[in-house]
């Protein structure tokens, strides 16, 4: 009994920091996923896929990082905890944070009103222009979901 406590209030092994830019991207992701009512299959997938591509993590790995950032994106009042985090990535990075945004919104080959406004609410305030969001965008929608950069 006393084992089942300590390990109750202990903390966990490896919990991340919202500072650690996978957590804020993945966060930011999955609540993309789910702006417009409901994360569809195509959408966790597009998930999933964009993370270990670009962490180079194993499933088991990016399997936990999206629970912890649903998690921390449940708990979340806006998205300025994560892309605080985000904005002093160099500019090849906060690229590819879009990027992978943009696979997101199109996994399901449909793009919603409301995940074109959080991209371009995420891109201009981790500083990725209008231009380079919009070509992105046009890239990925002609390209699918599984386009890599």
């Amino acid at each position: 009994m006393f084992e089942a406590l300590t390990r109750l209030f202990q903390k966990p092994e490896a919990a991340l920091s919202i500072h650690d830019p996978k957590l804020a991207v993945a966060a930011l992701l999955v609540h993309l996923a789910a702006v417009d009512g409901q994360m569809k299959d195509e959408e966790r997938k597009a998930i999933k896929v964009a993370l270990q591509s670009h962490y180079e993590m194993d499933e088991a790995s990016v399997e936990r990082l999206v629970r912890e950032a649903a998690l921390r994106d449940a708990e979340a009042v806006d998205f300025y905890k994560f892309t605080s985090a985000l904005s002093s990535l160099d500019s090849a990075d906060r690229l590819e944070i879009v990027r992978m945004m943009w696979q997101v919104v199109f996994a399901d080959k449909n793009n919603h009103e409301l995940e074109d406004n959080m991209v371009w609410r995420i891109a201009e305030l981790i500083g990725v222009s209008a231009r380079d969001r919009t070509m992105l965008r046009r890239q990925i929608s002609k390209s699918g979901p599984q386009a890599a950069g």
